[in-house]
């Protein structure tokens, strides 16, 4: 059984990033520059952008982080990102999810230039993803991606059950994965809250990917034995005995699902690493673009 290790892969993708932004200084160029927007003081999405805004001055990459309060209200964030799509300085822009309630999250997406859509959300990085062009690939589906081809993992030809069919990861996952392309050409099936005979539609995947959002969730009995799992969930859940009062769980139960696989991703240290590597990689994307 093997650990699909996200700190071994995405340190190997940053090396390589860094070295990218090393010779683009050299040439007495500007470094790539993310600008992200975080609205409010959730805990969670605090702890993210930290790790975004750590990750891209790791690489060398410019970053600015951007604040607004809770009630900040939605044309004063419009403007913002009209001004962040105007400055030519400003490679990637992302903003933090979830928005509060009075914001409306798709105008948002679709106010950022999809120049700039790092995030890969916008409509237009979507539609490009469909038709199989070159575009902004959303990070955690990217990241996935990345793993498996950093693994090398077989997908030609193998049946793969994306649980979950959110526009941020199981919907492109889907399509990435079906693609013909290198670690693609899978055959996929797509199941959600309302699909029949979910554990018995699970045990005929040869790649598992669980991105519905119930920690552990998925069990050793809707695994069938050699699968490849990934673990998309990543949900704080309340532990007295735990340090910071809670334990960050995936939505596989690791323990009993792990002798079962071929390979599994863990959480914390998998999927949610990858994720900023794909991220950081959209980034630099974005940067030779404007070239």
């Amino acid at each position: 059984m093997l650990i699909l290790d996200g700190k071994i892969a995405s340190a190997a993708i940053k090396e390589q990033l860094k070295l990218e932004v090393e010779k683009i200084i050299e040439e007495n160029k500007r470094s790539p520059h993310l600008a992200a927007i975080l609205i409010g003081s959730n805990g969670a999405s605090e702890t993210y952008v930290a790790s975004k805004v750590k990750n891209c001055s790791e690489i060398g990459f410019q970053s600015t982080l951007i604040r607004f309060d809770d009630d900040v209200d939605q044309s004063t964030l419009l403007n913002k990102i009209t001004s962040l799509n105007e400055d030519i300085n400003v490679d990637g822009i992302l903003v933090q999810l979830p928005l509060p309630k009075h914001i409306n999250e798709q105008k948002v997406i679709e106010a950022i230039d999809p120049g700039k859509d790092v995030d890969g959300f916008h409509p237009v990085s979507v539609g490009k993803l469909v038709q199989g062009m070159q575009t902004f690939i959303p990070a955690t589906p990217f990241g996935i991606m990345l793993m498996l081809e950093f693994f090398n993992i077989e997908t030609k030809g193998k049946h793969a059950v994306v649980i979950g069919r959110s526009n941020i990861v199981g919907r492109p996952m889907s399509i990435l994965l079906s693609s013909n392309i290198k670690y693609g050409n899978c055959t996929v099936t797509v199941c959600h809250s309302h699909t029949h005979n979910l554990k018995e539609i699970c045990l005929q995947a040869d790649i598992l990917v669980a991105a519905l959002g119930k920690p552990e969730f998925v069990k050793a009995d809707m695994v069938k034995d050699g699968a490849v799992v990934i673990d998309v969930g990543i949900t704080r859940v309340e532990d007295i005995t735990a340090k910071k009062g809670f334990r960050i769980k995936g939505d596989v139960s690791f323990n009993e699902v792990a002798p079962k696989t071929s390979a599994i991703t863990p959480v914390p240290g998998g999927v949610g690493l990858m994720t900023i590597a794909g991220l950081l990689k959209n980034t630099l994307q974005a940067y030779h673009l404007k070239q």
